[in-house]
């Protein structure tokens, strides 16, 4: 059927090479679908497989693992840009820094200094926040947006948005609560809003009250910090004015590694739709459902269409120190401009697209089922409509799945851009509802070697390979050359930094 489909779009070649200053959505509109079954033509698993099993050859050189750091990143890395090189185009190996090792050199100091003195015992009261750096300050405390008794459900959002430090005098300590979104989240957000040291208590719920050391992977807001009981933060929030003597002695040793970035030579720059996947693995194992089938799958379809010249600038991004806190993908985002961030139309994320236990996840663009993580920035609701589109046309079955910050979309939304993608399950069990529509084994994994050494090539189901290539094909083929159902994005680019971030 493939060949067939080979032979009956010699046409859409053809037409692919008229020029690109013809701009009718009605011939946009035709190439998109002509573009997608070409190209879903040349995607396969089987060819995807292939790169999977060069990863898997990689991890073994080195050790079992592909992880951020290691000779096995490194190698990952040049195999992806090497082969992207030899297609023809663009890459730019992009720097992101890592924490390379981190030690404590002494204990940590907490005393309040006015208007009473008390000092907080360490490594008991609190602990120094891993990976904090060194510093010490004197200043006064400023509680953000917090949860405090007689609240009856003393469940904390405290800086979770930019927005909960409105009011925040730069230069004070930021007192933070425990709760709902990640901790590294409220670290960069209080890094941002000019925090000079950073105190994150427990919330006040039986099991929550008790300080314990933390390894957050977030040192970016450079200023000591530290993770206290629930008391000691009740009790500075409780005393007006307090000021406290924060002390951190810590050394911080920083890495390098690289995301992989290539862009089509063909496209408008002013269009600009952008592809994803982590490339690294966890220390753990090589690696290969997580996430080398989705870096491998969308590295596949940048090989097959980097001779044709699209209407939409196509860059795809190949993820560095993912597992470690989204490193690669937030400090790209990070450091682009607004203009540039407003030029990237939408992004694709691709994590996990091959589980053995699968089930055919969409991000939830429109917060449909109107629970967990809320909708994606205007536009991601457009994308999780194409994408179910695609499933639906071959009557296969889908279900939604949440932004909840586990992968490398979370940058992306926080800065506005729309977002989608496809995930097959991680860690999760897998439903008797879903076992009825995708088959497999309820009450289990969906991936029951996530993040351990037997992610291997073993760990592939072939069948969700070959779908998920031919849906991340058809989407990238369609945006290629038809944005008109994605708002306009200049001048919305949003003026928040800071995403989302919990591994996956």
């Amino acid at each position: 059927m493939r060949v067939s489909i080979i032979k009956g779009v010699t046409a859409v070649v053809a037409a692919l090479a008229l020029p690109l200053a013809v701009s009718a959505p009605a011939q946009a509109k035709g190439l998109d679908d002509a573009f997608a079954k070409l190209l879903m033509a040349q995607v396969t698993g089987a060819n995807v497989q292939k790169h999977l099993a060069a990863l898997q050859g990689i991890a073994d050189a080195n050790g079992g693992t592909r992880a951020a750091g290691t000779p096995g990143y490194a190698a990952s890395r040049d195999y992806v840009a090497g082969k992207l090189r030899k297609a023809g185009y663009k890459v730019t190996l992009n720097p992101i820094h890592f924490v390379e090792s981190w030690t404590e050199d002494s204990p940590p100091t907490l005393e309040l200094t006015a208007p009473n003195q008390k000092t907080y015992a360490p490594n008991d009261d609190f602990y120094t926040f891993q990976p904090s750096p060194a510093g010490e300050v004197t200043a006064q405390v400023q509680g953000v947006d917090l949860t405090l008794p007689p609240t009856p459900t003393p469940t904390s959002t405290s800086g979770c948005e930019a927005s909960d430090f409105k009011g925040f005098v730069a230069g004070r300590i930021a007192l933070i609560q425990r709760g709902t979104c990640a901790f590294a989240q409220k670290i960069r957000n209080a890094g941002f809003a000019g925090a000079s040291g950073i105190i994150v208590f427990n919330e006040g719920q039986p099991g929550r009250t008790d300080a314990f050391p933390l390894n957050i992977g977030e040192w970016r807001a450079g200023v000591p910090m530290v993770f206290a009981d629930f008391a000691v933060g009740n009790a500075l929030a409780a005393t007006p004015g307090a000021t406290v003597h924060l002390k951190v002695n810590t050394t911080l040793k920083l890495g390098t590694d690289h995301n992989v970035i290539a862009e089509t030579r063909f496209g408008d720059p002013r269009n600009v739709v952008m592809i994803g996947a982590h490339l690294d693995s966890v220390t753990a194992g090589p690696g290969i459902n997580d996430n080398g089938s989705g870096s491998a799958t969308i590295l596949e379809t940048a090989l097959r269409m980097a001779h044709y010249p699209v209407r939409n600038k196509v860059r795809f991004g190949f993820w560095a120190a993912e597992e470690i806190g989204l490193l690669g993908s937030d400090q790209y985002v990070e450091n682009l401009t607004d203009a540039e961030r407003d030029r990237i139309r939408l992004y694709l994320n691709f994590d996990m697209v091959a589980s053995p236990n699968y089930a055919y996840k969409l991000y939830d663009g429109d917060d449909s089922d109107a629970t967990g993580s809320p909708a994606g920035p205007p536009g991601s609701a457009q994308i999780e409509k194409q994408l179910e589109a695609f499933y639906d046309a071959r009557g296969l079955g889908h279900v939604g799945t949440d932004f909840d910050g586990r992968s490398d979309y979370g940058p992306f939304i926080a800065v506005g851009i729309p977002s989608g993608g496809i995930f097959t399950g991680a860690e999760g069990i897998k439903t008797a509802q879903e076992a009825a529509v995708f088959g497999g084994t309820a009450g289990t994994a969906y991936d029951a070697c996530y993040h351990q050494a037997c992610d291997t090539t073993a760990n592939i189901n072939a069948t969700a390979l070959d779908v998920s290539a031919d849906a991340i094909a058809d989407s990238t083929a369609r945006y290629a050359f038809n944005l008109g159902s994605i708002p306009e994005r200049t001048g919305t680019a949003s003026t928040s930094r800071v995403a989302l971030r919990t591994a996956s």
